[in-house]
């Protein structure tokens, strides 16, 4: 990891002016893969998410928003981007390993533009760090922040040729989504409901997802019931440039639990990008010990902690 926190006098920054710069965010994200600590940047299902699944209008990201900024070099190569992820008082850096000097004018355009109010009064933002990555942690510890929660990134090996064994679960059939069926996406939007306890998810919500350059309905796989409900849902995403399967999300309906479904799909998923040509899967977690244990017990052995850091503002007066 770079030590200094110098600024980058080669790089620009500018406000994000729509679906070009998404893309060239995506772009960054795949070539800085392989050259940066995993879980430093975004994986690309996670910007997709970002970019075309959103709440209401006020969220889309079509054209120039005022809550995301770039920094370019001067033949408009991208090296950085900071944005918010929800809108909520949090900051997601992406960038370039040659130019992490840019941070510290990165955080501070954040804590200008995208602080939210804070329980008590005030602003907070939330900024996270990777637990080894000390650069960006004594930037954060000496501009005031400091600890709130930890997630987790994880990952696995694919050994090339050696898929797991399927796990069939007696009275449900696994299969991937068809392409295009509203049903389907309604059915992926009552699981995600039942699952995480929500009441937004809709088939429109879930649709413009399969418009993201990397949706194969093939990878997002569902445990169906014989009267045709869907009883668990395990979305992946495969990025071929990186040889890389993302699980996001793992859902099963509290109704369906405990028989084994989410793991039955998520080897059925490993199974599939492993035939695409992946060498590794990866995914991303809060820091319950139970949930990682059984991420663990699947294969998703190496960890690294992801520590978020808060810091807090006097509101305007």
């Amino acid at each position: 990891m770079p030590t200094a926190l110098s600024g980058d006098l080669a790089a620009t920054g500018r406000g994000y002016r729509g679906e070009r710069d998404y893309r060239l965010v995506r772009e960054l994200l795949v070539a800085s893969y392989p050259i940066t600590p995993f879980g430093l940047n975004w994986e690309v299902r996670r910007l997709d998410g970002w970019f075309w699944q959103h709440a209401d209008d006020d969220r889309a990201r079509r054209g120039p928003c005022a809550d995301v900024r770039l920094w370019t070099l001067g033949d408009d190569r991208l090296v950085g981007a900071v944005f918010s992820e929800d809108g909520r008082g949090d900051a997601h850096l992406q960038v370039h390993p040659d130019h992490r000097g840019l941070e510290t004018e990165m955080v501070a355009w954040a804590e200008a533009n995208l602080a939210a109010p804070a329980d008590g009064g005030g602003l907070r933002l939330d900024v996270p760090a990777l637990e080894d990555d000390e650069y960006r942690l004594d930037l954060l510890d000496r501009r005031g922040y400091r600890p709130v929660w930890n997630e987790m990134c994880r990952r696995m090996p694919l050994e090339p040729g050696s898929p797991p064994d399927r796990r069939p679960v007696e009275g449900y059939r696994i299969r991937g989504l068809r392409p295009g069926d509203a049903v389907d996406h309604q059915r992926v939007a009552d699981v995600l409901n039942a699952g995480f306890g929500r009441s937004s998810h809709t088939a429109a919500w879930f649709a413009t997802l399969t418009r993201s350059p990397a949706y194969r309905a093939e990878l997002h796989l569902v445990a169906e019931t014989p009267d045709g409900a869907f009883a668990s849902f395990v979305g992946v995403t495969y990025d071929p440039e990186n040889r890389r399967g993302i699980v996001e999300p793992v859902c099963t309906d509290p109704a369906h639990r405990r028989r084994g479904l989410a793991a039955a799909l998520l080897v059925e998923g490993i199974r599939r990008v492993a035939a695409l040509g992946a060498v590794e899967m990866i995914l991303g977690t809060g820091d319950d010990p139970g949930t990682n244990a059984f991420y663990a017990g699947l294969g998703f052995t190496e960890a690294h902690r992801v520590l978020v850091r808060r810091r807090l503002f006097d509101g305007p007066s």
